[in-house]
């Protein structure tokens, strides 16, 4: 039996940049600032006594060949690692599967590569993790995502994250003497709402030569919050924020909607300085900036459930590694 754990990611400003429509356009490339999160996706490996397959997620899945797995994800991941029969996966979420904006199946990828690799018993790196968790989402499976979330959830940590025109990633950490405060200056605000980004995210990339302005933008204030990040200034933070919200409801249809629209307003109203939806758009989380007590203000007033904005800096990490034990 072995575990990994891989945290999903909250991304701060950039997000869209990091699409190759933008990135691949752009003199400067793409650029997203991000953090991943104290939340997190467990991915187990056992071996079973016969050569088939079974996984487990929210269905289960049984079968004698891995090549007709429905799971995507764990399909390819077993095809790129060489693991192919004889085990028993399961993956187990702290959050919402799908639609939360917080880049979990990119988690579940770099988890499901992260495990199978060390039962196959190799030595990986989150450079690796992340480039291979890239390639079965956007190459093999046609997934029309950027790269942010692999390498978020693999490296951990406060990041700026830069994509370069010939395909690099360059991952920059942050040094923030504020990140322990973050949690009481931050949260997610469940929207109750679920979608999948692909059909927004086509949309979006389509849009892009059309875009490339509000982008451009979008990847200055990328640039700018990590000083703001760096120097502990929250409420700039919140302020960006909500610039970058503006932004962002212009690249697609269906980034927002008048559920969004009314909890977005609910949350200023109740003292946020600012905030945004999180990943494609259509539902998942807001992340706010909340001043003294008014966390505790939207606990009371609102249904919605409240996550603080505690950062991991662990990355994708093995727990547990009993093998032949």
């Amino acid at each position: 039996m072995l575990i990994v754990r891989t945290p999903v990611r909250v991304s701060f400003c950039g997000g869209g940049t990091d699409l190759p429509a933008f990135y691949k356009n752009s003199d400067e490339g793409g650029l997203v600032t991000s953090m991943a999160l104290d939340a997190y996706i467990y991915v187990t490996v056992n071996k079973r006594f016969d050569n088939a397959v079974r996984v487990s997620y929210s269905q289960t899945e049984n079968v004698d060949d891995f090549e007709n797995l429905q799971h995507e994800l764990v399909r390819e991941a077993m095809r790129l690692t060489g693991v192919t029969s004889g085990i028993e996966i399961t993956t187990i979420a702290d959050i919402p599967g799908q639609g939360t904006g917080l880049g979990s199946s990119s988690s579940v990828t770099v988890g499901l590569l992260h495990a199978l690799h060390v039962y196959a018993g190799r030595k990986v790196t989150a450079q690796q993790l992340a480039e291979e968790a890239c390639h079965i989402e956007i190459e093999v499976l046609g997934q029309p995502i950027g790269k942010q979330d692999q390498y978020a959830a693999a490296f951990g940590g406060l990041n700026q994250i830069r994509f370069n025109s010939d395909e690099s990633v360059d991952v920059i950490s942050l040094d923030s003497s504020a990140s322990s405060s973050l949690g009481e200056n931050f949260c997610l605000v469940w929207t109750g709402l679920t979608r999948k980004a692909s059909s927004i995210l086509e949309q979006q990339s389509r849009n892009t030569a059309s875009k490339m302005q509000q982008l451009e933008a979008m990847r200055t204030q990328a640039e700018q919050v990590s000083g703001l990040i760096e120097s502990g200034d929250f409420s700039a933070i919140g302020e960006l924020l909500g610039n970058t919200w503006e932004l962002k409801r212009t690249l697609a249809d269906g980034i927002s909607n008048p559920e969004i629209d009314t909890l977005y307003d609910q949350l200023m109203e109740l003292g946020c300085t600012g905030g945004k939806l999180l990943g494609a758009g259509g539902g998942g989380f807001i992340l706010v900036q909340t001043p003294p007590n008014v966390q505790q203000e939207i606990a009371t007033n609102l249904a919605n459930k409240l996550i603080p904005l505690n950062p991991d800096f662990h990355g994708s990490t093995l727990l547990l590694n009993e093998q032949g034990e």
